[in-house]
C-alpha cells in the first residue's frame, strides 16, 4: 500500500512529527511504502493519514475531492480532543473513513455515532538498556520530560519540590525545549532559588532515555495529553509515573492508579513524591503497577494493531464504489 502521512508543520522536533516518523517506520516494516509531508500537494496514494483533525483538514478535503475512491484516516491529537472537539475537527472526523486515537478514553470525547470508526492504537516505546544508568543512590531523582509550554504545566514538579521535607534527598531534573518565552525567566529564577531543581535543556533521544531510566519517578503534569509518548517510555524503562488525572493518563494507567493527582495541585504532587521517597510499600506498589502496565507499549502490539486496521481498510476499499463521502467537505 502507498501511504501518505500529513502532519502539522513545526520548526522544532514536535510530538506530532515524532509520531509521524514512528508510524512511518512501523508501516514500512509491514511492507508499505510511506511518504511524510507537512502539506498536501495533490499527490495520489492508496491511503492518506492526517495527523491532527484541525490542521490536517485541508489535506483531507483536497485528497477526498481528488481521489474519492481512496481511503483516509484521521489521527486524533490532544489539541483535537481537548478541551473539546471544534466544529472543524468534527467535520474531519465525519469525513474520514477511520479514526485513530492513542488511548482508550478518547471514546468519551467523540460523538457516539463515530465510535465504530475509532481504533485505539497505543503508541509503543522501546527500552534501550545500554542508555540506562542506575539511579544515583545519593539522591531521589524525579524527572520531567517535555517541551515547556503552558498546557504542560512544566514547572509543577519544581514547585512541589519546594514543599518536601527539608531532609528529603529529592531533586528534579527537567529536559525539554523552552517553547513559550515566559518559561525562560521561570527556569532561571527556579534554578537560582531552588537547589533541588536543575534544567537540562533539550536533549537527544538517547540522553532523554538515560535521564528517565536513572530517575526514581517521572512527573507528567499536563492539563491534557493526546497519548503521552513519554509515559510509555518511562514505564518500559521501569520508572514509575506521577501524572495529572486527565483522560490520557486514566486511559493508559487506569483510573485507580495510585500515582494520579489533580491538575495544578502542587501539594498533592509534593505528597506523592514524599510518599514515594519515604514509604517503601507505596513505592513498591508504584513499581508493580509500572511493570504490569508496560506490556501495552510493546512495539509488536502497535504493529499488529496497525496491521489489522490496514487489512480492514483494504477490504473496505475493495468493496467501495466511487460515491460521495459522508460528512461535509
Amino acid at each position: 500500500m502507498d501511504i501518505l502521512i500529513i502532519f502539522p508543520p513545526a520548526g522544532f522536533p514536535s510530538g506530532n512529527r515524532g509520531t509521524a516518523t514512528q508510524w512511518a517506520g512501523l508501516l514500512e516494516k509491514l511492507g508499505h511504502h510511506v511518504r511524510l509531508a507537512e502539506t498536501y500537494s495533490g499527490e495520489d496514494a492508496d491511503l492518506l493519514i492526517a495527523l491532527h483533525a484541525t490542521s490536517g483538514r485541508p489535506a483531507l478535503v483536497e485528497f477526498a475531492k481528488a481521489h474519492p475512491d481512496r481511503m483516509t484516516i484521521v489521527a486524533l491529537t490532544g489539541t483535537d480532543l481537548y478541551p473539546a472537539l471544534s466544529s472543524e475537527s468534527l467535520a474531519s472526523l465525519e469525513l474520514a473513513d477511520r479514526l485513530v486515537a492513542l488511548h482508550p478514553k478518547a471514546y468519551e470525547s467523540i460523538p457516539e455515532e463515530l465510535h465504530d470508526k475509532l481504533h485505539v492504537i497505543v503508541q509503543s516505546a522501546a527500552y534501550h538498556p545500554a542508555n540506562a544508568p542506575d539511579p544515583d543512590p545519593g539522591f531521589f531523582q524525579v524527572c520531567v520530560v517535555g517541551h515547556l509550554r503552558e498546557i504542560k504545566d512544566p514547572m509543577r514538579a519544581a514547585a512541589a519540590s519546594r514543599l518536601v521535607p527539608r531532609e528529603s534527598r529529592l531533586r528534579v531534573r527537567h529536559a525539554g525545549r523552552i517553547l513559550e518565552k515566559e518559561f525562560a525567566e521561570m527556569v532561571e529564577r527556579e534554578e537560582a532559588e531552588n537547589s533541588r531543581y536543575r534544567y537540562l535543556g533539550e536533549l537527544r533521544p538517547d540522553e532523554t532515555q538515560a535521564v528517565i531510566a536513572s530517575s526514581r519517578l517521572l512527573v507528567l503534569s499536563s492539563r491534557s495529553e493526546g497519548g503521552a509518548r513519554v509515559l510509555g517510555e518511562a514505564l518500559v524503562a521501569g520508572t514509575p509515573v506521577l501524572a495529572t488525572r486527565n483522560q490520557a493518563a486514566e486511559g493508559l494507567l487506569h483510573e485507580d492508579y495510585p500515582g494520579l493527582f489533580e491538575f495544578g495541585e502542587t501539594k498533592q504532587l509534593a505528597s506523592l513524591m514524599t510518599r514515594a521517597e519515604t514509604e517503601p510499600a507505596f513505592f513498591e506498589t508504584l513499581m508493580k503497577r509500572t511493570q504490569s502496565l508496560a506490556a501495552q507499549f510493546d512495539p509488536a502490539r502497535e504493529r499488529e494493531a496497525w496491521h489489522q486496521l490496514l487489512d480492514e481498510l483494504k477490504t473496505g476499499a475493495a468493496e467501495r464504489e466511487v460515491t460521495p463521502r459522508t460528512g461535509t467537505a
